[in-house]
């Protein structure tokens, strides 16, 4: 049943089967995208027999055109209505694409070189444009399910376990999988391992959309009126005037640029510098496992230190763990395993809790222009978390051409110290980034409530006497 969009807000908690039924939605994400992000870019040096300097030119490539691509489909998304909703029928109407584009992927064809890199590029391209059309209106699902921040903060609390625990499956589960069918997760051998792995995670992925689509509601609706208003144009103008989200944008970026590369970079440090290729399943576990016992708390974090406070320690420990890499041994796996989860008990935090904080922005897009953008708005934040993600392929695989990378070959040391800066150095640069990024950041919880009511305040004189002048402070 649809309710009202004052009820919306005042109703309080949704119910905990709705929220596990959304928060399925990311992990089927992550089952597919997780993978492509962990692990396509070893696949196509180490399996697909692409060179590091041609695969990290490709995810440059790619992320460009997602540049063109995201706004045009987050415009879309806010001008159209259909009659199951103005979000949810993009998960039942993707579900199936993504995952026939994702075994693909990993496919290998037997063609010649030319042939293989058009080959790559086709699918992958496709793979990004189908994600494009499923994760923007998935993420605005969550500002059309109800206006409660707790419940947003609770509900994203219960996203991101899901999404860690898809994260958990990929990180660890692809290498054990891929090794149990082929002998090896590495070199032409691991081929078919690649393709039915991954063909396992897509179906299972497709499913899950499809579920996360048959237990949601979209309680807050929008007059047809604000689909008409919406304009292309409407995009530059939240720049200008929404601080926090393009606060926020920038830190998608860092974040997950940072985290994309440690978990590209993460299979080449354990497999050369380490020496330990058994491990690379535990290394990746490590990355995901502290998700299970943090992201529950993050409510009550947030309510004890604030946002940026949270955000500030969370991206702190991150250094830690990477400055630790940096100095430990690599033969010393203890130490590497106890920095590798130092480090992601940080990310994890702040890579949870950021999430949470995108509502917040498209309420504030909507209190200063008076225009309600959530799909654009997360087709921003979508450009900057998949460029983010993105930076995982293309700094790791020019780093690795740059310092003499030959795949399934005793590595020199120069490619070795470039993996390890690569693992170390760079992250601590981009949390650096983010924690001055972070500290601009100036909605807090008593502003944003104060927003909340002058929103609704304006929707109550417009139904009383006509159009007001909307807010420019």
């Amino acid at each position: 049943m649809i309710v009202t969009e004052s009820q919306a807000i005042t109703e309080g908690d949704l119910k905990l089967q709705e929220k596990i039924g959304y928060s399925m939605g990311d992990l089927a994400c992550n089952l597919i995208y997780t993978t492509v992000c962990t692990y396509l870019l070893f696949f196509y040096t180490n399996v697909y027999g692409l060179s590091a300097e041609v695969a990290a030119t490709m995810f440059l490539i790619v992320r460009v055109m997602d540049a063109v691509v995201d706004p045009i489909v987050g415009t879309f998304v806010d001008k159209h209505t259909f009659k199951q909703g103005k979000f949810r029928p993009y998960l039942l109407y993707g579900a199936i694409p993504f995952a026939i584009l994702g075994i693909l992927c990993f496919t290998t064809p037997d063609f010649g070189d030319g042939l293989k890199i058009i080959y790559a590029y086709a699918t992958y391209i496709g793979l990004s444009l189908i994600y494009t059309t499923i994760n923007i209106p998935y993420g605005a699902l969550t500002a059309a399910m109800t206006r409660n921040n707790k419940t947003v903060v609770s509900m994203t609390s219960i996203r991101m376990l899901c999404a860690n625990f898809g994260g958990l499956l990929v990180a660890f589960g692809v290498p054990v999988i891929v090794t149990m069918i082929s002998g090896s997760y590495t070199g032409e051998d691991a081929r078919f391992g690649w393709q039915l792995t991954m063909g396992v995670y897509s179906v299972v992925g497709a499913l899950l959309l499809l579920y996360c689509y048959s237990k949601t509601t979209e309680r807050v609706r929008l007059d047809v009126k604000n689909d008409k208003n919406v304009k292309f144009k409407d995009l530059f103008h939240q720049f200008k005037v929404n601080r926090p989200l393009v606060v926020l944008s920038l830190f998608f970026i860092i974040l997950f640029g940072m985290n994309a590369v440690s978990n590209s970079i993460g299979v080449y440090f354990i497999t050369y510098n380490c020496a330990r290729p058994d491990l690379a399943q535990w290394y990746g576990l490590l990355g995901t496992l502290p998700a299970f016992f943090l992201l529950p708390l993050v409510p009550k974090l947030n309510k004890l230190l604030g946002k940026v406070r949270l955000l500030e320690i969370s991206l702190f420990l991150g250094i830690v763990g990477a400055a630790m890499l940096y100095i430990v041994s690599a033969d010393n796996i203890t130490m590497i395993f106890i920095a590798r989860f130092i480090s992601a008990c940080g990310m994890i935090v702040a890579g949870g809790f950021m999430w949470a904080l995108i509502p917040e922005t498209i309420e504030y897009g909507e209190y200063k222009t008076g225009k309600r953008l959530s799909g654009m708005i997360y087709a921003i934040i979508g450009f900057f978390f998949k460029f983010g993600l993105a930076l995982g392929g293309i700094i790791p695989g020019f780093m690795l051409a740059h310092f003499g990378y030959v795949a399934n070959q005793v590595q020199t040391p120069e490619a070795l110290s470039g993996i390890l800066i690569t693992t170390t150095l760079i992250p601590i640069v981009f949390l650096i980034v983010a924690i001055v990024d972070i500290s601009f950041y100036n909605l807090d919880d008593k502003k944003y409530k104060e927003i909340i009511q002058v929103i609704e305040n304006r929707k109550t004189e417009v139904n009383q006497v006509g159009p007001v002048n909307v807010s420019h402070v």
